[in-house]
């Protein structure tokens, strides 16, 4: 599930830094979201 909402995190990211109107700062805090959704998710499965 987190997985999943990090993948569409990034997502929406690249289609904002590719698009020419872009929301300033807040899809960078997205994109940093996602990166630590995806980090905990390899950590956690590293352990199981």
């Amino acid at each position: 599930m987190l997985e999943t909402i990090a993948i569409i995190l990034v997502i929406l990211w690249l289609l904002g830094f590719v698009s020419s109107y872009t929301m300033g700062g807040f899809i960078h805090i997205l994109l940093v979201i996602a990166v630590i959704v995806i980090v905990i998710r390899v950590i956690q499965g590293r352990r199981l």
